[in-house]
């Protein structure tokens, strides 16, 4: 512990909720710069944490965790993590001077007014904002977090078929011809996926030949920092090209990109067809997602004009 007050920021969820929050911890650094600026999220995520410039310690929780067990005086407690009343509740527990969040009206709740159309970068660094100073513009995820020091390939193309629901992954046999018509047009492709996608990635990556990365945390996001092209659906990796600005094509289904896709001044491609009513966490893949062709992907990785690693051969006229 130090003497500068704490600013402790809830925010117990995944690697792209994580992303995508620091934004808004940045702009918290410049609005309160002499508090320590402590991040309420999974020990999991610690690897990363430890690479954002903007946040000073992590208290490793689970989601809906007591955060009582947190020691020492918190000056100003902050709800990133919801909309809802027991976030809050979570946040006011540890008695902060000062409670920020968006407003509950049946509990009673103030805060500013929760917007669903709102993009998850924009939506809490305007509730940061207009807490303590409002800003025209959300400051970019870009540069929220450092490069890890890992030692992995570089140049690579990542195909990455895995999200954590179903309704948000693409058809594992069109992730495979997708990456076989970019090994042979000349990229380095490699297959990434975690323990909970090997067998969806080992499928993709036996169909091409090529080999299957298994990373821990910190490891991949170094191999998506110094990657080529990153390719895969609405999940965390899409978040990670976001963030070290590297080009990506990244395939939506049931949630529009406006709530989460990557910047739209970055090397990036999103293609969607839904209407965002679809449901993320489905047990059966997106009809919007479905609707995706090989061609479209591959037309997108042309738009952006990704130099294979070796001389190539044209990769339109693809289709499924």
């Amino acid at each position: 512990m130090t003497g500068r007050p704490t600013v402790l920021v809830l925010r117990a969820l995944g690697l792209g909720d994580f992303l995508t929050g620091l934004p808004a911890i940045r702009l918290l650094r410049s609005a309160l710069p002499d508090h320590r600026r402590v991040l309420a999220a999974p020990e999991a995520l610690r690897p990363l944490v430890e690479l954002a410039p903007d946040v000073d310690a992590l208290f490793a929780v689970g989601e809906r965790f007591q955060l009582t067990e947190f020691t020492g005086r918190v000056h100003v407690g902050i709800d990133l993590h919801g909309k809802g009343p027991a976030s809050r509740r979570l946040v006011e527990q540890l008695h902060p001077v000062r409670v920020v969040g968006f407003a509950h009206r049946p509990s009673g709740r103030p805060g500013p007014i929760w917007r669903a159309d709102e993009h998850e970068v924009d939506r809490w660094c305007r509730l940061v904002g207009e807490a303590f100073a409002p800003v025209d513009d959300a400051p970019s995820v870009r540069g929220t977090l450092a490069v890890p020091d890992r030692p992995v390939s570089k140049g690579v193309t990542i195909v990455h078929p895995g999200a954590a629901a179903a309704a948000r992954r693409w058809p594992a046999s069109r992730f495979a011809d997708v990456a076989c018509a970019l090994n042979a047009a000349g990229h380095d492709v490699v297959v990434t996926g975690g323990a909970r996608e090997h067998d969806l990635a080992h499928a993709v990556a036996g169909t091409v030949g090529r080999p299957l990365v298994d990373l821990d945390l910190a490891s991949l996001a170094a191999l998506v920092a110094q990657a080529r092209l990153v390719l895969c659906g609405d999940t965390g990796v899409a978040h990670l090209a976001s963030t070290f600005g590297v080009p990506s094509v990244v395939l939506f289904g049931p949630v529009s990109p406006a709530s989460w896709g990557p910047p739209a001044d970055g090397p990036h491609r999103v293609i969607w067809h839904g209407d965002g009513q679809g449901n993320p966490h489905g047990i059966s893949p997106d009809a919007a997602l479905l609707a995706i062709s090989v061609a479209e992907v591959l037309d997108a990785v042309t738009e952006l004009d990704v130099v294979p690693v070796r001389t190539a051969v044209s990769i339109s006229g693809v289709s499924r």
